[in-house]
């Protein structure tokens, strides 16, 4: 799988970043950066999943939006917002490249397309913060689970995801308990299977039809400010370093 914004950039642009990006492999849970945290690097994942999330005062967090194949992590730095709003966790292990965050915003100060790029992700991921209030306050756990599992299934490209009921439940916002009877009728009905923090997704069709319109909600998003979808049968490009 490759990046979506890093197959967008103009060669002139990839050039000048080549030789900032290194290959980095994450670990599931690894945290990239805290709230309130001033970044320093950034991630474009070429497998990896990764959740930004809201901490709580409690110990809770919960997740706003969800970053893979598809974008960037920590790149809003680059437009002068330092700081992070929220927390960034790897969800799901994978590669990802890294770019110090001084080079990616001098790229983006020299060529008006790739800044124009960063400015429609940033879009994106606020929509899709926006899109995850609304599905929090309105929708069922069992279609916001199902909405979710897709489009970690979407960014990761893989229908086996290695994920515990608990951090599920920490992700959706609801007890353990809710995860474990949802996961349970979709397992008896045939969407899913699910086995000591492995959930096999069997029927997608059927998967979609159950999650909320959310699911589908941020793909046009995406579609509409970025142009395309991440291709899950191509490799990252080759980067020294």
């Amino acid at each position: 799988m490759k990046n979506l914004l890093l197959g967008l950039l103009s060669q002139a642009d990839l050039r000048f970043l080549e030789s900032h990006l290194k290959q980095t492999r994450l670990k599931q849970h690894d945290v990239l950066f805290h709230a309130e945290e001033e970044i320093r690097h950034v991630y474009f994942p070429t497998g990896a999943v990764i959740s930004l999330v809201v901490p709580l005062s409690s110990g809770e967090m919960i997740e706003a939006a969800m970053v893979g194949a598809d974008g960037v992590v920590g790149a809003s730095a680059a437009l002068d917002g330092r700081m992070s709003l929220s927390r960034a966790v790897v969800q799901l292990a994978g590669d990802t490249m890294m770019c110090g965050l001084e080079a990616l915003k001098s790229a983006a100060l020299q060529s008006p397309k790739l800044l124009s790029l960063l400015v429609r992700h940033d879009q994106t991921v606020y929509a899709q913060a926006q899109q995850s209030a609304a599905c929090f306050a309105t929708h069922h756990v069992q279609s916001r689970l199902c909405r979710w599992l897709l489009r970690a299934r979407d960014l990761s490209g893989s229908n086996t995801l290695l994920l515990t009921q608990e951090y599920l439940a920490e992700m959706l916002g609801v007890r353990r308990t809710s995860v474990t009877a949802v996961a349970h009728t979709l397992q008896t009905a045939g969407l899913i299977t699910y086995s000591r923090g492995k959930i096999q997704i069997l029927d997608d069709e059927a998967l979609q039809e159950s999650a909320c319109e959310c699911y589908e909600a941020v793909k046009r998003h995406y579609e509409r400010l970025i142009g395309t979808e991440p291709k899950t049968d191509d490799q990252p490009p080759h980067i020294a370093g």
